[in-house]
């Protein structure tokens, strides 16, 4: 696969569209269409709690309208023959599953739909999670499936070029328990991201071996949306790709230590960036944390935590999974002041500052069917459960 960068902060701002294009491949079709052609992959954030989390992928389809239902014309389609089943926590830390590629005429595509097998009588476990500690359990599916599971996107293919997109898949945010059920709702969390293969487009770093866990999380955030997540392996170090070239903040987070925000992060094709090493690891300060609870109706909506920080930015500071039975969510907040450092190129040292002004102070936002509310508390007294209800 080969890979080159288009536009990204705008697309960033957009939320769920981000661009890619690239060269080889491509031409002039039989038909006497400009051609271009379109390859599809899969890649994940890690997940939350799961050893293993399968999807079985039958077919990729884009259009050029981002309004087209399943039934409209303008669809071109990649088929996975046979259906893929992919275990998505083997696709972390810019590692990508093929599902292929098609030639379709050249231009803007706005457009593309996951298609996943139904679980059935003959294959049950085609989608399917399990659990740590737990035996491999069905995922139930959503309706939409046959018509394929959409994601808003902003891709040109060109003429004679090849474009090549990577439907990142988060698997922590789509799996959901149903209550005591010991069942499990998949609600996919999707979007199109570019791919690259160059040595560039990606942070790498190291956080403190005490929090070299698979629960901290490490995330690069454009204007307090997460763009890309990963856990740090056991020797605390952490890949995040690809990215679109741009500048974030890279935040990290993990039980028993308040949140490090370091700003300025900066992406660019050629060489990653480096933004600690192994004896220059990032080491948030220990501190209390506290449980938040709440409820949200309805219990498709989704709950997260931000943080706004002196001077900026607003981060996402935490996301609780909401369950898809009860609609009952939970946080577990550090209390004390998150710290803060600039980007420094081939650091020496890092010097964190403490942003007391902060310290303990979230807003937690509910959102459903576009619609968003808010309420903001402080973590360092007591919090009465939250109730968040929509029309």
């Amino acid at each position: 696969m080969k890979f080159r960068l288009a536009s990204a902060s705008a697309v960033l701002a957009a939320g769920l569209a981000l661009f890619g294009c690239g060269g080889g491949g491509g031409g002039i079709g039989g038909t006497g269409r400009v051609e271009g052609t379109l390859r599809v992959g899969l890649t994940d954030a890690p997940a939350c709690g799961y050893d293993k989390v399968y999807v079985t992928v039958s077919k990729v389809r884009v259009n050029q309208s981002s309004t087209a239902s399943e039934s409209d014309g303008g669809w071109t389609d990649i088929v996975v023959n046979p259906p893929k089943r992919v275990n998505l926590l083997d696709y972390t830390d810019g590692a990508i599953a093929d599902l292929g590629a098609t030639a379709l005429p050249a231009g803007k595509y706005t457009q593309l739909r996951l298609v996943l097998v139904d679980n059935d009588s003959a294959n049950p476990l085609a989608n399917s999670v399990v659990p740590t500690g737990g035996s491999e359990t069905p995922l139930d599916t959503p309706s939409a499936l046959q018509s394929g599971l959409k994601i808003n996107m902003d891709v040109n293919v060109p003429e004679g070029q090849e474009a090549d997109v990577a439907i990142d898949f988060d698997a922590c945010k789509s799996v959901v328990k149903r209550g005591n059920s010991g069942q499990y709702n998949l609600k996919p969390v999707l979007k199109a991201i570019p791919v690259f293969t160059d040595a560039g487009l990606r942070v790498t770093g190291y956080v403190a071996p005490a929090i070299a866990l698979s629960s901290t999380q490490v995330s690069v955030q454009f204007q307090g949306q997460p763009v890309k997540s990963a856990a740090p392996d056991s020797a605390g170090k952490f890949t995040l790709a690809p990215l679109p070239a741009g500048t974030y903040d890279l935040v990290v987070t993990s039980a028993g230590h308040v949140t490090a925000v370091m700003t300025g992060v900066p992406v660019v094709s050629g060489t990653p960036t480096v933004v600690s090493t192994s004896t220059i690891a990032i080491t948030p300060p220990t501190t209390t944390m506290a449980a938040v609870t709440g409820t949200v109706t309805p219990a498709t909506a989704t709950v997260r935590a931000l943080q706004s920080l002196t001077g900026g930015p607003t981060i996402e500071a935490s996301w609780a999974p909401v369950d898809a039975a009860t609609g009952a969510f939970a946080f577990s907040l550090p209390v004390g002041a998150p710290v803060k450092t600039a980007y420094v190129a081939n650091p020496v040292s890092l010097s964190f500052t403490a942003d007391s002004a902060a310290a303990g102070k979230y807003t937690v936002e509910a959102a459903s069917a576009g619609v968003t509310k808010t309420q903001a508390i402080d973590v360092s007294g007591s919090v009465a459960p939250l109730t968040f209800t929509f029309p």
